[in-house]
């Protein structure tokens, strides 16, 4: 998932709509520890994983035209939707690779602000609404109060008429 702080976890779906993409990887009650490396060298993202304790890694997902900006910080974590589950992260290492670079890519990527992919639309930060002006708070407080009277006085002619026909008449 690449957010650029506008977007959720979605808990319910697993994160689906949001998701870059994703590998299935059966790490349970191992005897031996899994790994996994994440790769991001000239906008394009590479995860793969290492699950059969041989040290040959399998691909998980590949994915072009990925923007990250400089200064943001990497998170793990291990819940999705319902179900949560216990795994211990031993070491988390970070390199920062040496990449040659010709003038256009090192002005692109010091352009890079908000963390996007290409062909795939994050949605935009939306501003907050304006506060309701004077007249409009006081409009929509006096029709909903004229509402309410209106909606009493109803209540109690239906509530009388009502008494009026239950009531038993002896002759």
């Amino acid at each position: 998932m690449v957010n650029n702080g506008s977007l959720s976890y979605d808990h319910e779906r697993d994160g689906r709509p949001t998701e870059l993409g994703g590998c299935t990887a059966i790490v349970r009650n191992l005897h031996y520890d899994t790994f996994l490396v994440i790769r991001y060298v000239k906008r394009h993202l590479t995860i793969m994983m290492d699950i059969d304790g041989k040290h040959e890694w399998r691909d998980c997902i590949e994915v072009p035209g990925v923007r990250l900006p400089r200064g943001y910080y990497f998170g793990t974590s291990s819940i999705t939707g319902d179900l949560s589950d216990n795994h211990d992260l031993v070491s988390l290492k970070l390199f920062e690779l040496t990449v040659e670079r010709t003038p256009e890519e090192e002005k692109l990527h010091r352009d890079v602000f908000l963390p996007s992919v290409d062909n795939m639309k994050l949605p935009a930060m939306t501003a907050p609404l304006p506060p309701l002006s004077g007249l409009a708070l006081f409009l929509i407080v006096f029709f909903s109060l004229v509402f309410s009277v209106f909606a009493i006085v109803i209540g109690i002619i239906l509530y009388n008429k009502w008494q009026e026909q239950s009531r038993k008449r002896f002759y």
